[in-house]
């Protein structure tokens, strides 16, 4: 016996997901003037961009702190309006930030807030160099790609609902939601490709060498190159500028191509102008954030010291340092209050650890400061380890906290050595808080006779020193140009 078959119990689901797509596909496409080509970015209309750009140029501040200012941060502003003079969104107020990290980064985020960190613009070797950045991300701004990203991630997200409501999966829906989310947070090949496309053409238009942009993103990809190397890891690992801002190979090409299609013109390179610009420019960690010189990691602004264990690789994070080995042992250092008054054992088991207070916490000296420590059992990555704490009372309501996860199979030595590293916190003394500084660009114009080699031992870094100065001023040479400038980092 025949029967028609009934509704599907989802279809009332498909056709109000259909709707929004109709709708949102109505009203949303429209053509980029930068790009002449239709894109959908219904979600985040251009009028928007400005109160959403604020909004982000807030949390910039809280990860980074506040933006640098003086000559340098000038400098930069005054190139970045230079190029978004010749953009096609006249709507957009372009505002151009310096942030103070080492990271090789630059980012802009919509409403024309555009960021360079100090990190690039030491490896940066000309004017050129620098512009082909900022017009790279000028780039992303007027082809709305953050626009267009958010966007289609949203419709990801509606058709993993549809596709939940078809299979019945809310993990389908999860899983896709999942991807999406992944995919806004990075650039695509194509949108890298067509930021090179119109950074090259607003280079031109303002006078700039377009071939520089190529020359730098071939410098970006040495220097990620050498710090995997340095820190003993395959290519690609860490953060650095290409997490959010994929290259190739066959990128740093076309972006040479495309340069091709506007020779002619003044073809600017500043290269010694820059150069004297960030001449003494703060390289890697500074004073505000701390750093590590030899075995020892200096805070001289806040007049702290500890010593490092050897093998050890530290990661200098805005509210914590972290220091790791290859074989799963962990030092993290970070800071707490307390506005009760207690002594650095009450911290510790009160308040620091109330919710699980360690047995056994006692109390010691570290360099005649209070502090108490306390040993228990834990894991880390399922590993079991030995979870050491230690409160060092620093000033009246202020602590400094050290947690260490030594692992079962770390041999004497580490143990030895991570209980050093303890004990040696200590205040530095006013002359070191004075002569201890962090390291430096600094700039020097080459003789006749001066090679690579005589250059890089001047360079402040216990290893790798001709590797890095070849990346910093991008040369592949043995000698060096009579009347050059180059780059060194020292103190």
């Amino acid at each position: 016996m025949n029967r028609m078959p009934k509704p599907l119990a989802w279809n009332k689901h498909f056709w109000k997901y259909a709707f929004v797509f109709s709708v949102l596909g109505l009203s949303a496409c429209s053509v980029n003037p930068a790009t002449g080509q239709k894109q959908f970015t219904g979600l985040l209309p251009a009028g928007q961009e400005a109160s959403m750009g604020a909004d982000e140029h807030e949390k910039v501040i809280a990860t980074y702190g506040q933006p640098m200012t003086g000559p340098v941060a000038d400098y930069v502003s005054r190139i970045g309006q230079k190029l978004a003079a010749n953009t096609e969104r006249t709507d957009v107020q372009y505002k151009f930030y310096v942030i103070d990290s080492p990271i090789v980064n630059a980012f802009a985020v919509p409403g024309g807030y555009i960021y360079v960190s100090r990190g690039l613009m030491a490896l940066a070797n000309s004017e050129a160099e620098l512009a082909g950045v900022l017009s790279h991300e000028i780039g992303h701004i007027t082809a709305r790609h953050a626009a267009e990203r958010m966007s289609h991630g949203v419709i990801a997200g509606l058709g993993a609902a549809v596709l939940g409501a078809v299979t019945g999966s809310n993990a389908v829906g999860q899983a896709a939601n999942m991807g999406s989310d992944l995919y806004i947070k990075s650039y695509s090949r194509g949108q890298e490709e067509q930021s090179d496309t119109l950074g090259v053409k607003y280079m031109s238009r303002a006078g700039y060498d377009p071939m520089h942009m190529s020359k730098f993103l071939a410098s970006l990809d040495a220097q990620t190159k050498l710090d995997a190397r340095i820190a003993g890891k395959s290519e690609g690992e860490g953060f650095n500028y290409f997490s959010t801002h994929p290259v190739t190979a066959e990128r740093v090409k076309q972006a040479a191509a495309v340069a091709q299609n506007y020779q002619g013109g003044a073809n600017v390179e500043n290269r010694d102008v820059y150069l004297s610009m960030i001449n003494g420019l703060t390289y890697g960690d500074s004073e505000n954030q701390g750093f590590v010189r030899g075995d020892n990691f200096y805070h001289t602004k806040m007049g702290f010291t500890f010593v490092v264990p050897r093998g050890f690789t530290v990661q200098n994070n805005p509210n914590e340092v972290v220091a790791t080995n290859t074989a799963g042992s962990v030092i993290i250092l970070d800071a707490g209050r307390d506005d009760q008054g207690r002594d650095a054992l009450a911290y510790l088991t009160q308040n620091w650890m109330k919710n699980n207070p360690p047995q056994g916490a006692e109390r010691i000296t570290i360099n005649g400061m209070n502090a108490a420590t306390a040993a228990f059992a834990g894991t880390v990555s399922g590993n079991p380890v030995t979870i050491r704490v230690v409160a060092i009372e620093w000033k009246p309501s202020q602590f400094f906290r050290f947690q260490m996860a030594i692992p079962q199979s770390a041999g004497t030595d580490v143990v030895e050595a991570m209980k050093r590293t303890t004990y040696s916190f200590r205040a530095m003394t006013e002359s070191e808080r004075a002569s201890i500084k962090p390291l430096k660009v600094r700039t020097f114009t080459a003789g006749a006779g001066n090679t690579v080699a005589g250059a890089s031992a001047r360079m402040g870094f216990p290893d790798y020193r001709e590797e890095r100065f070849r990346v910093l001023n991008g040369i592949s040479g043995s000698t060096l140009t009579s009347g050059q400038v180059y780059k060194i980092i020292s103190e």
